[in-house]
């Protein structure tokens, strides 16, 4: 699994080395969720750290953006992340400004 070098952190991740070595070793996490580029035309996926647990997850890792510690905080964090794009670039294209960051 790959980590954005500037990752997005939702407030009640605590320990966020800790949340990213349990992802990468398929440790369970109740309330974990990421925030992914997508694979297909769509900018941006949110998973439950479970999902992430699937045998084609293992070969095809996806590039992890953001984590959250919950639904909601993770909706959040997209919001906070297209702002910020947007004040930089003046566009939405997250999915480009991730890749080339």
């Amino acid at each position: 699994m790959r980590f954005h070098k500037e990752l997005y952190v939702g407030h009640s991740i605590r320990n966020v080395q800790r949340v990213k070595w349990k992802l990468r070793h398929s440790a369970g996490q109740l309330r974990v969720f990421v925030i992914a580029l997508s694979r297909g035309r769509d900018q941006m996926e949110i998973y439950h750290c479970a999902f992430l647990q699937q045998k084609y997850y293992k070969k095809h890792p996806p590039y992890v953006v953001g984590i959250a510690g919950g639904y909601e905080e993770a909706l959040e964090l997209l919001q906070q992340m297209v702002a910020d794009v947007y004040n930089k670039t003046g566009n939405c294209r997250l999915k480009e400004y991730f890749l080339r960051a």
